[in-house]
């Protein structure tokens, strides 16, 4: 069986990554295409467990960022051993709400971990395991915090950081959009979410779908 194809989203708090992954399994399961839809950090059991502890840490207490970047890629590891590869294996298509690209900007920003042993510690944990396709999702920090404002919830310890914080994140985001072109596509997240979706959908037809065609030709 052919392998399936791994999207990922990324972005900053509030730019809509959850609307349009439903949209694009929607739009997959159209065409009949088996779609596993999973998170990071999470999509396991102890992934889940690694979550919990990174985004809601105890009262009073604080990851550095060496150590947030640590736990990330050891829910990471564990996600990829036990979800994301047996399902590319069985060729389902695999849309990750987050997945490495977040680790590199949130754990790097603001005097962070150095970008260079980020993307060591990537390396190593993906190994040829690399998404196909990554939607990364801009909008400005004022909308995008709107937006969280008006989905409520209880807030996380990315999200209850300052403005600058986002600001930096937001920036990080389209850097590396703009550094790999081949992988990543820069989606403007301000616009309304079915002409997000419409913008996502021409890339996963126009990059994936054509070169599953042009492999098996």
């Amino acid at each position: 069986m052919n392998r399936g194809r791994f999207i990922t989203l990324e972005g900053g708090e509030g730019t809509g990554k959850s609307t349009l992954l439903e949209a694009l399994r929607e739009r997959l399961q159209m065409v009949g295409r088996t779609v596993m839809v999973t998170r990071e950090p999470g999509g396991t059991e102890l992934a889940e467990t690694i979550r919990n502890l990174v985004l809601h840490p105890p009262e009073g207490q604080v990851w550095s960022s060496m150590a947030e970047a640590l736990l990330m890629n050891a829910a990471r590891t564990d996600h990829l051993e036990k979800k994301i590869r047996p399902a590319l294996a069985a060729g389902s298509w695999v849309l990750c709400d987050r997945f490495a690209d977040s680790t590199r900007v949130y754990q790097s920003v603001q005097n962070g971990v150095g970008v260079e042993v980020l993307k060591m510690l990537e390396s190593s944990v993906l190994g040829e395991t690399r998404p196909d396709l990554t939607l990364v999702l801009d909008a400005p920090v004022e909308k995008a915090a709107l937006r969280r404002a008006e989905r409520g919830g209880h807030a996380d310890t990315f999200e209850l950081r300052d403005k600058a914080f986002h600001e930096d994140v937001r920036q990080a985001f389209i850097d590396v959009a703009r550094s790999e072109p081949e992988r990543c596509v820069l989606l403007d997240a301000s616009r309304e979410a079915d002409e997000v979706a419409q913008n996502a959908w021409h890339e996963v037809e126009s990059r994936l779908f054509e070169l599953r065609q042009s492999l098996s030709s």
